[in-house]
């Protein structure tokens, strides 16, 4: 299969699979006597996995890793399982980030719709607390 056929399979750029395969986030794909890559069902399967990691916000040389672990062996389960564990708590903060962001539009938002019914926009507790500090504790702390 050739790039055209890959990129136009997962709606990526060329120059991203190049990419990938330059950096190591999927190995090296063999090429034709005339220089052009033919990837196989192994290499669409590291293509999915690349793409499948770096849409879930694993870094590029986490993945380099991931692949080269792959490459030395069953031995590297442990420090696979390790790699995809730090991967997993990376997402996982971001996804707190991302809920802290959703609940402080909640907010704004709600104040807004009250606004449109009286008339007045009132805050009564900060949009944006401190980075990690819950909303009600936040709100607790405003109101002394």
């Amino acid at each position: 299969m050739t790039i055209k056929d890959v990129c136009a399979m997962y709606h990526i750029a060329p120059d991203t699979l190049r990419y990938y395969e330059r950096v190591g986030a999927i190995p090296a794909v063999n090429r034709t006597g005339s220089g052009i890559r033919d990837y196989t069902e192994q290499d669409i399967g590291w293509v999915e996995n690349a793409i499948c990691m770096r849409g879930a916000g694993v870094p590029v040389d986490m993945m380099a890793e991931y692949v080269k672990l792959c490459q030395q062996g069953d031995e590297t389960f442990p420090a696979r399982r390790d790699l995809l564990k730090k991967a997993r708590e990376k997402i996982c903060k971001q996804i707190e980030k991302c809920q802290t962001e959703l609940r402080r539009l909640a907010y704004k938002i709600e104040r807004y719709e009250a606004a449109v019914e009286t008339g007045r926009l009132v805050w009564d507790r900060p949009a944006c607390p401190p980075d990690g500090a819950p909303f009600e504790e936040e709100r607790k702390n405003f109101e002394q």
